[in-house]
């Protein structure tokens, strides 16, 4: 990993990217399989050159079984991983927080398909965030998911599977050892 890109606190972001053959299925009326793939690959391509240009990440860690997601991820000097891969994103997440805890990094997990973040978005997240252990959530617009989780340590968040709105969430673990 690049000086330019190393932090005192290690974060590590964490993209996970399905399948592409199988996304924005709520899409399929309007677009093509291919252009619904191609909507997905230029959606993870845009987080990943947000994320590479970003001040104060470590690295970044994608997890696909996407042969073409994990060529983009390499463009942008992302480690790819098929642990927890084919499940669901929470899953996913939850299997790369355990890897990158092993290793010492704090998480920063995004969807691969956040529209227009900018290196300022995820600037303002991780200065927003408090000392060890703490963990932060970007509620998404629909109250009932995130669109970014700031955890550090990467497991001091407990992840569960489903959607669960960040509100009810925070409130029975107002501490990462609740």
């Amino acid at each position: 990993m690049s000086a330019r890109r190393m932090s005192a606190r290690r974060i590590c972001a964490v993209v996970p990217v399905k399948d592409t053959a199988q996304a924005k299925q709520r899409l399929a009326g309007m677009l093509s399989a291919e252009q619904r793939r191609e909507l997905a690959l230029a959606m993870a391509e845009d987080v990943l050159q947000t994320l590479a240009s970003a001040a104060g990440l470590a690295g970044i860690l994608v997890v696909t079984a996407d042969p073409a997601a994990a060529a983009i991820a390499a463009r942008y000097g992302a480690r790819v991983t098929g642990d927890g891969a084919r499940a669901d994103h929470t899953a996913a997440v939850a299997a790369a927080a355990q890897r990158l805890a092993a290793e010492g990094f704090d998480m920063l997990a995004l969807p691969g398909d956040i529209p227009l973040v900018e290196p300022a978005d995820i600037a303002r997240l991780l200065a927003a965030q408090r000392p060890p252990p703490a963990f932060t959530i970007v509620p998404a617009r629909d109250q009932m998911g995130s669109n970014a989780l700031l955890c550090s340590p990467a497991d001091a968040l407990p992840l569960l599977r489903g959607r669960v709105a960040p509100a009810r969430g925070c409130a029975r673990s107002c501490s990462p050892a609740a």
